[in-house]
């Protein structure tokens, strides 16, 4: 079994691994660290949980050693490691344990991002950084103001790669990377890798060495999936019931909306479930401070949109909760993500309406499982309703799509039986009516219309009335 020392870590990273508490490492780390070492670009997939963060920094660490330096000057400490990441939960949670890893070395490292003031950041750039993990919009926030210089970065870090390469973040990233040198080692690391952002990698990595250490968008087998069928309109009677009939004390719930995700939370605790809300619109220290409160069990409940899909790391969190089924099954996967994790039991519970049986299909497509459905008691949508979402029996589906009868044999019996049919069909016709003969006779003018003809032409032979003309009166006669 190998061990982090077989990696040739330096005494001060393996000091401050083992006080973390690992003593082995996982499969992405066990595959991804010697490939770093010798200064390959990686392209690594692995599960959520499964330590990616570990992966790069602690490679990242040793690399970057010979660089180390007790000095105060900034200019011994530039900026040689930069790692993007698409959130702000993410990149502090990132840089934090870049910082408990690097903790016993002279390496410097920090975190940038939006939603809160400039100022501290600027001044922890201007003592100097060996490691900086930012998010992209932060990061060119501080190069247009001058306060870093990435003209000596030697690695750079894409973490959850599929966020950061989508189209929305793409103008940001290419900016930034044509800040960086161009001979400089390329790490992407995401839970998902779908294949045109695979493709969208093979332009930006030198002879990557892909790290895949379970299928695409596969989920953890610790999770256990159950999908409860019901009507939109009883979503949270459903959610409530099922936090205090299992008297669940923490639980993250996922809605689609940052609006649907405030809704939730204040009705929760108006109905006596404490509970508060995580997305995009909250300010950096209200987001903290949610997360704090959820954390420390101050609040049961955690409604958060896909914003927080990334970069949440909670111990032992037994429940995700989605209230909304996510718009692209790739989020489903990052969601159920943060449970289960480091080896721990976890349950991903889905409160799913019949107009999103389609999104359920991609879902099950996607990590290549069928998920179990409960219906439970009092709760259902209706047999008509339900039966979208139920998945269909074998014999049911051979019965439905075996024909009686195939081939030119069933369609000459198919003819055969339409030929009876009409043949028994003839003697019940009623007999037909007689026919007039007028409808076959040639046309003939009636007198009528023959002796109108004369008063017609009288009407047209009278002499036209005479209108007064606007101005100068009729003309004189004669």
């Amino acid at each position: 079994m190998t061990s982090f020392a077989d990696f040739g870590l330096a005494p001060e990273i393996l000091r401050a691994i083992e006080e973390q508490g690992y003593t082995q490492p996982t499969p992405i780390q066990d595959q991804a660290i010697p490939v770093v070492l010798a200064g390959r670009d990686v392209m690594g997939g692995a599960q959520t949980g499964t330590g990616k963060t570990a992966a790069f920094a602690l490679p990242i660490l040793q690399r970057l050693l010979p660089h180390a330096n007790t000095s105060a000057s900034p200019a011994r400490h530039q900026v040689r490691a930069l790692i993007l990441a698409p959130t702000r939960e993410l990149a502090a949670q990132v840089a934090e344990s870049v910082a408990e890893y690097g903790k016993y070395t002279p390496l410097r490292s920090t975190v940038v991002f939006g939603g809160v003031a400039m100022e501290p950041q600027t001044d922890a750039l201007r003592r100097g950084v060996e490691i900086l993990v930012a998010t992209p919009g932060r990061l060119l926030d501080h190069h247009q103001q001058k306060q870093l210089n990435l003209s000596q970065v030697e690695l750079l870090v894409l973490d959850e790669a599929d966020r950061m390469l989508d189209m929305g973040f793409i103008p940001d990233v290419k900016r930034i990377l044509s800040l960086l040198p161009p001979k400089r080692q390329n790490l992407l690391f995401s839970a998902t890798f779908p294949d045109e952002i695979r493709k969208l990698c093979a332009s930006l990595l030198s002879s990557p060495v892909t790290v895949q250490v379970a299928p695409k968008h596969a989920t953890a087998d610790m999770v256990t999936h159950k999908v409860y069928p019901v009507s939109r309109e009883r979503k949270r009677e459903l959610l409530i019931h099922i936090i205090r009939e299992r008297d669940i004390r923490q639980a993250l719930v996922f809605c689609a909306t940052r609006l649907g995700a405030n809704r939730l939370a204040y009705q929760l605790n108006r109905d006596g479930v404490h509970a508060t809300a995580i997305h995009g619109d909250k300010s950096q220290l209200e987001r903290l401070e949610a997360l704090d409160q959820f954390k420390s069990g101050k609040v049961g409940v955690l409604v958060a949109t896909d914003v927080a899909a990334r970069g949440l790391d909670i111990e032992d969190l037994p429940y995700v909760v989605n209230f909304e089924l996510p718009n692209t099954p790739e989020d489903y996967v990052h969601r159920i993500g943060r449970t289960g994790r480091a080896g721990k039991s976890g349950e991903a519970v889905s409160l799913v309406s019949p107009d999103e049986h389609e999104k359920l299909a991609d879902i099950e497509k996607t990590i290549r499982k069928q998920i179990a459905r409960e219906i439970l008691p009092g709760f259902g949508p209706g047999a008509a309703r339900t039966s979208s979402l139920m998945p269909e029996r074998k014999a049911e589906r051979r019965e439905r799509e075996e024909p009686s009868l195939t081939g030119s044999a069933g369609r000459r019996a198919e003819r055969g039986s339409r030929s009876e049919r009409r043949a028994n069909a003839e003697p019940t016709r009623k007999a037909a009516a007689p026919v007039d003969d007028i409808f076959f006779k040639p046309y003939e003018p009636s007198q009528a219309s023959v002796t109108r003809e004369e008063p017609v032409e009288a009407e047209r032979r009278k002499p036209e009335r005479q209108v007064a003309a606007l101005l100068g009166g009729l003309r004189k006669q004669g």
